[in-house]
């Protein structure tokens, strides 16, 4: 696996932490221009005692020269927007990409940025030839001067600059950012010979979630995938950033849906007996986006089921420890209509084979 744009390690370590907890092989290669960065990637790695990571210092835009490839997962998170030719950088990765192989990415959204851009530029006039601290001076002092009807005030998801002197800096004085419409990366996918496969979390995608029942809900459900996405986009307005999978338009690979008893389901950043315990005391969850309450219902004996995903039993493990144990199709149904909401949130996520299930 290649992290491309490693920054202070957070993904290059929970990638080579995993494979370690898992006991699994493979490497992890960590690749960033910023030496004070690879820095402390590498005391985090050692503090860990993780002998999986690989450092490399350089651009991503030297992977042809560097000896590498192949890589069988790219995870770029942040850096093409900030790229001069961020198709070239696409382009990069993809040159080391492995046949059946896949890239995770993360680029700028255009509508969740609305006011970032013409502040950008005010803030180049006033503030051009001025050394970075008086920029920063100058930043604060313009943001508190912002006319009621100026965009970027009347941007209520736009937070960065209230973090600290960094997230001012990367929101309005980096040198060289752009943002993204989902169609626009689409776009910019297919001139890399890519396909987009899927975005997180999925229900921020879901344009149906956003439109009352009846004949909208029935035109957007029938649109194609990236429309149906970039409709969610158009519709919510808040998207800041885009994080998605992409293969290369020649995989044919399909969708992970729960269909298989070899298949191994795994919670996301949750505890299963917390989830369940959850689950139990309601059959619907509540998700929040920027404001936007949606929710979802799950089937009865949810909380029975959940309590069972630790991330290694296989499907047919998990319906085998159900008392009494359910005949395979309605078992296999009422998985699906778990893991749907549960997926669509980001929580449940699938895998490959358990030894349980071969």
């Amino acid at each position: 696996m290649l992290i491309a744009g490693g920054g202070t390690g957070d993904g290059a370590i929970q990638l080579a932490q995993q494979l370690a907890w898992r006991g699994e092989g493979g490497e992890v290669v960590y690749l960033d221009r910023s030496v004070a960065a690879r820095q402390v990637a590498e005391a985090r790695a050692k503090a860990r005692g993780l002998a999986n990571l690989r450092f490399v210092t350089a651009s991503l835009l030297d992977l042809a020269t560097l000896g590498l490839g192949p890589f069988d997962y790219i995870d770029c998170c942040g850096v093409l927007h900030h790229l001069a030719d961020p198709l070239a950088g696409l382009r990069a990765l993809v040159g080391v990409l492995a046949p059946g192989g896949g890239l995770g990415l993360m680029l700028y959204g255009a509508l969740g940025r609305t006011g970032v851009y013409p502040l950008q530029r005010a803030l180049a006039r006033l503030s051009e030839g001025q050394p970075a601290a008086h920029r920063l001076a100058l930043a604060r002092q313009l943001l508190d001067a912002l006319p009621a009807g100026n965009w970027f005030r009347r941007n209520p998801y736009l937070g960065d600059h209230r973090t600290g002197d960094a997230g001012l800096h990367d929101l309005l004085l980096n040198p060289r950012d752009r943002a993204y419409t989902v169609d626009e990366l689409a776009g910019l996918a297919a001139a890399a010979g890519l396909r987009i496969t899927g975005f997180l979390p999925p229900l921020r995608y879901d344009p149906v979630m956003l439109l009352p029942t009846g004949e909208l809900a029935r035109r957007a459900q029938a649109l194609p995938f990236l429309s149906r996405a970039a409709l969610a986009e158009e519709l919510a307005g808040s998207l800041k950033t885009h994080v998605f999978y992409a293969v290369a338009a020649t995989n044919a690979l399909p969708p992970a849906v729960p269909d298989r008893p070899d298949q191994v389901p795994a919670l996301r950043e949750q505890a299963a007996e917390g989830l369940a315990a959850a689950l139990a005391r309601s059959q619907a969850l509540t998700a929040d986006f920027d404001g936007q309450k949606l929710r979802l219902a799950l089937p009865p004996g949810t909380a029975d089921v959940v309590r069972l995903v630790d991330g290694r039993r296989s499907l047919e493990a998990i319906r085998q420890a159900l008392a009494p144990v359910p005949a395979w199709p309605d078992y296999l149904a009422r998985f699906q209509a778990i893991y749907q909401p549960l997926n669509a949130l980001n929580l449940l996520l699938l895998g490959g084979q358990g030894a349980a299930g071969r």
